[in-house]
């Protein structure tokens, strides 16, 4: 904790050593987020530096009785990855879904694959729904405050996710299905 002051003091002064000591700190937890949220490491590492940009632009605001240092790094990724899905392409207009929808897939499927092979599934996934299945099944995010998010309805929310939810017992029935 004592350290973190001291990296939070330094970066406020826009000390150079203590920004990247924050970056290297974080880097490795913060890319993972990332790259659940974008197709390819070079799109998940301009997320990640655009959210470290903004963090360390934003340092000032950082109150330490409200949130670790960790939430608060990691609430400002998630907002650049969102704000990433938004920017590489628009929502599409769907069919709005009236009745809530489970995320059901065999957790027998789901443990046969190893991590790295789920998030490649993940990563196939239209932009917009694996924001969604991100935001709902990792984040634990409900419909509504995805839908305030993404700027979407509660009912695109749910489809977003249904359509997932089908996409990705597809892909792991059939691996070598391709999901446009």
């Amino acid at each position: 904790m004592h350290q973190d002051i001291d990296i939070i003091n330094g970066c406020q002064q826009g000390d150079r050593k203590a920004q990247e000591k924050l970056y290297r700190d974080y880097y490795k937890v913060m890319m993972t987020v990332c790259l659940r949220y974008t197709r390819n490491n070079e799109d998940a590492l301009e997320v990640l530096n655009n959210g470290f940009l903004k963090a360390f632009k934003n340092i000032r605001r950082y109150n330490p009785s409200k949130a670790t240092l960790y939430t608060w790094i990691r609430t400002i990724i998630i907002n650049s990855c969102l704000d990433f899905v938004k920017q590489k392409q628009k929502l599409q207009k769907v069919q709005e879904l009236n009745e809530d929808v489970e995320v059901h897939i065999n957790s027998e499927v789901i443990s046969k694959l190893k991590g790295q092979e789920l998030l490649e599934q993940v990563r196939k996934l239209a932009p917009a729904t694996q924001a969604v299945f991100n935001l709902y099944a990792i984040e634990g995010y409900n419909h509504k405050e995805i839908a305030q998010l993404l700027h979407i309805s509660t009912g695109t929310s749910k489809w977003h996710l249904s359509e997932a939810r089908k996409v990705l017992q597809q892909l792991i029935h059939e691996p070598t299905a391709k999901i446009s």
